[in-house]
């Protein structure tokens, strides 16, 4: 008996000692595991009743239950101490002095295409435009056989186009806009219609999504002249007042003649340089008359009326305005590059 008292006094005294040396919470719950975990040294000795004598047992086993409960009650207390001490110490170096300046918020900027895209509407509502915008999820009909393009037409190569079901799509331009409001409007008609448009590419030049703003005029008596004139005073606001353009023949099933559209490079004026690739032109858009096909099919009468359209890539402005030589620079959302621009709309 006296020899198992004096293992108890000596596993309370080291347990206090230790306990009282210990400054984290790891230390102390390796202390419970020592004394009170399954194999330790109190339940060791609760273990070894079995050999004691009958008549020493209730007393042993009281001894290490009231030592048990001691070394518990030490533990709880230890680490409630360094609970509050860890807590007192947080408080401490995590304080915050309100007195100090407050960190400054960096102001955003517009995305070049967002600028682009604004300024080319505020050029045409300033020509006596309105702005028209339609679904980019479209069907077959609107997208290409109001177009003047049915299943079997050659121009749909022109177009690679990303298909939901057979008659639905994301559409590759923004004239099925166009064709909706010959629907609900007639003439005279003066729209231009912004959004995304999709098609499968992606280079340099290209993006599977990408930004049009397309317009279109009808009237009575309207001409290529008409057209070019519009996109004249258009393409001066958009670059320089020394701007000029230039029509080159193309084909486009909605418009017949087609044209492309050139203007001086606004880095050389006409001159030649690298970003002209020494002609001293850069090609900004498609235009043309309209089709009387396109007109008829909206219940447009083509011999009383006709009209011009044209088509840019918000994308391709944005790069010859900004000397940007690789459209995916647009679409990678580099802090660095959007904060250089700090225009407003």
């Amino acid at each position: 008996m006296s020899v198992i008292s004096e293992k108890i006094q000596e596993i309370l005294a080291y347990a206090k000692s230790r306990l009282e040396e210990s400054n984290e919470a790891g230390d102390v719950n390796d202390m419970r595991v020592r004394l009170l975990g399954k194999s330790g040294e109190l339940t060791s000795l609760l273990r070894g009743l079995k050999d004691i004598p009958p008549e020493e047992r209730p007393g042993v086993g009281k001894l290490v239950n009231e030592a048990r409960d001691s070394i518990a009650s030490m533990i709880e207390l230890r680490l409630a101490l360094l609970k509050r001490l860890e807590l007192e110490r947080k408080i401490r170096d995590e304080r915050i002095d309100v007195t100090l300046s407050g960190k400054g918020i960096k102001r955003g900027s517009y995305h070049p295409c967002t600028l682009v895209r604004e300024e080319i509407l505020r050029v045409f509502i300033s020509l006596g435009f309105s702005v028209e915008q339609g679904p980019e999820i479209e069907s077959d009909y609107y997208n290409f056989r109001r177009m003047n393009m049915p299943k079997d037409h050659p121009a749909r190569d022109m177009q690679d186009t990303f298909y939901i079901t057979p008659d639905v799509l994301l559409r590759t331009h923004t004239s099925p806009v166009q064709a909706r409001v010959m629907d609900k409007s007639k003439p005279p008609i003066r729209v231009v219609c912004p959004g995304k448009v999709y098609r499968p590419d992606d280079d340099a030049t290209h993006s599977p999504m990408f930004q049009q703003v397309e317009g279109l005029v009808v009237d009575k008596n309207i001409t290529l002249c008409d057209l070019k004139g519009t996109l004249e005073c258009a393409a001066k606001e958009l670059f320089d007042s020394k701007t000029k353009i230039r029509f080159r023949p193309s084909y486009f099933p909605f418009t017949e003649p087609s044209v492309e559209v050139d203007v001086t490079c606004p880095v050389c004026h006409g001159k030649g340089c690298r970003i002209c690739k020494g002609t001293g032109w850069i090609e900004v858009l498609g235009a043309g008359v309209v089709n009387p096909a396109v007109l008829r099919d909206s219940g447009i009468d083509p011999d009383i009326y006709s009209g011009f359209a044209f088509g840019m890539g918000v994308e391709r402005i944005a790069m010859i305005k900004y000397g940007i030589p690789d459209m995916r620079i647009l679409f990678e959302n580099d802090a660095r590059f959007l904060s250089g621009f700090k225009e407003e709309i």
